[in-house]
């Protein structure tokens, strides 16, 4: 009687654009899948503005299975050392056109190898705006998902918008004409001004073809839509998005004792100063301040006395001479763990561009913020936490040294600080119920793990 070998693990194969707000919501998602039995590999383009734990090749142990790193290179691609990837050419616009042309070929390249070495991949897990993926995995009969890395809400307007679902405004001046609320079921009222600005951008824009190629997919290619949120967050808009989506929210996409070693500089500085007294201001991986707002915030930081933490990133052209001396009340740096430093007890306000990640982070760690949005779905997230999540106020353009010496106040001690502060605690308590072990998020990712251990086979004794 011939023994019959067991068929190999259930592999996921993670993608995503070069890009840090991408990379960090898949990589703790494919710690999630792994602590709970799959074979997981990450893979993006490399290039030297991305951080990372562990190089190419790397494997390492998570709960009962294993995640590794193996990054697609060669062919066509740009070398992991061309500055071209962190050029800031119009917004990134060369670096995706340079991925549509290029990317897919070396990623069927990498699913041959896996499959030759093998550990075929069972399923795909492509992060948004990398609709590349999903066309080259479709091709090779590959099974896929897409991690949605912006809100629930935001995929909800976009869907509706672009498949002429709801009526919405022109792009005109009026900033507070009202978008029919009836129209977008599960959302609140909102205004022209909150829509994410790829709604009404140039259809010549490489973000908003990749956006509308990316809804293409979801709705005829993907199997399954996880969602960087959770149920408790935004209930109503998941729930009447699922008439339309697969959706399955597995988020907050935040394990801050992941980021890093067990100590580093800011967290150093951060122990010497009392509970909720830091303010701590950082605005994400591709907004740029001018010369004139970083004047401006520095003046308005220093106004407040407080102690903050800034995050001006190195390749800003602003002058060493435009940010504030180092006093020892506050700190400049280039880089931080962001995760680190708002889970940090010193830490009372964020001010923030409002980024999806930065959003999560902040409610995850039940810190209150000032929103400062720019673009992309930055104005819907900070419509959010000011009106919906209760956690925060706005900071109004153009940006002045008064205006920001007054938000910061109104966060930390104005009339109604308790009350934020106490509702930041309540997400804070629902984000971790969510992702702990059967809660909503906790669920969806099992769910997941479960289906695509079915497709494998692997279940079978």
């Amino acid at each position: 009687m011939s023994m019959s070998s067991s068929p190999p693990p259930a592999h996921v194969l993670l993608v995503s654009a070069p890009l840090q707000g991408h990379v960090n919501p898949l990589l703790v998602l494919g710690r999630r899948l792994a602590s709970s039995g799959l074979l997981v590999t990450f893979s993006t383009v490399p290039h030297a503005g991305l951080k990372f734990a562990h190089g190419d090749g790397a494997a390492v142990a998570v709960g009962r299975g294993t995640l590794r790193f193996e990054h697609l290179q060669g062919g066509a691609l740009w070398p992991p050392n061309d500055p071209r990837y962190c050029a800031p050419t119009a917004g990134g616009e060369m670096l995706l056109r340079h991925l549509e042309d290029a990317a897919p070929a070396a990623l069927a390249g990498l699913l041959r190898r896996h499959s030759d070495a093998g550990r075929p991949v069972s399923c795909v897990v492509a992060a948004a705006f990398a609709p590349w993926a999903g066309r080259a995995v479709a091709a090779a009969g590959v099974p896929h998902a897409v991690l949605w890395t912006e809100s629930c809400a935001v995929l909800s307007l976009f869907y509706h918008y672009f498949y002429s679902l709801a009526d919405f405004p022109s792009n005109n001046p009026n900033k507070a004409a009202p978008v029919d609320a009836a129209a977008v079921p599960g959302l609140p009222p909102v205004a022209t001004g909150d829509l994410p600005a790829l709604i009404h951008a140039p259809e010549n824009l490489i973000w908003r073809q990749a956006l509308v190629a990316d809804l293409r997919g979801l709705r005829d290619m993907a199997s399954w839509v996880l969602v960087n949120t959770f149920h408790e967050l935004e209930r109503p808009a998941i729930d009447a998005l699922r008439a339309h989506l697969p959706i399955t929210p597995v988020g907050p996409l935040f394990e801050p004792e992941n980021h890093g070693g067990d100590g580093d500089d800011c967290t150093a500085w951060l122990d010497a100063w009392p509970p909720r007294s830091v303010v701590f201001v950082a605005f994400g991986s591709l907004i740029k301040l001018s010369r004139d707002e970083t004047a401006e915030l520095a003046a308005g930081l220093a106004a407040t006395g407080r102690p903050f933490l800034l995050v001006v990133r190195g390749d800003s052209n602003n002058q060493p001479e435009l940010l504030p001396d180092d006093d020892g009340r506050c700190k400049v740096v280039e880089w931080c763990e962001q995760g680190r430093v708002l889970s940090h007890a010193a830490v009372g306000c964020f001010v923030t561009h409002c980024g999806w990640n930065s959003t999560t982070e902040a409610l995850a760690s039940g810190v209150p913020v000032v929103t400062f949005p720019a673009w992309a779905d930055q104005p819907t997230n900070a419509k959010f936490l000011e009106d919906v999540y209760g956690v925060g106020v706005r900071l109004p353009r153009p940006m002045a040294r008064d205006a920001v010496s007054r938000c910061v106040e109104e966060v930390m001690s104005g009339p109604e600080a308790a009350a934020m502060r106490a509702r930041a605690r309540e997400w804070k308590a629902a984000a971790s119920a969510a992702v702990a072990a059967g809660g909503s998020s906790d669920r969806g990712v099992q769910g997941f793990v479960d289906a695509v251990v079915s497709l494998n086979g692997a279940g079978d004794d």
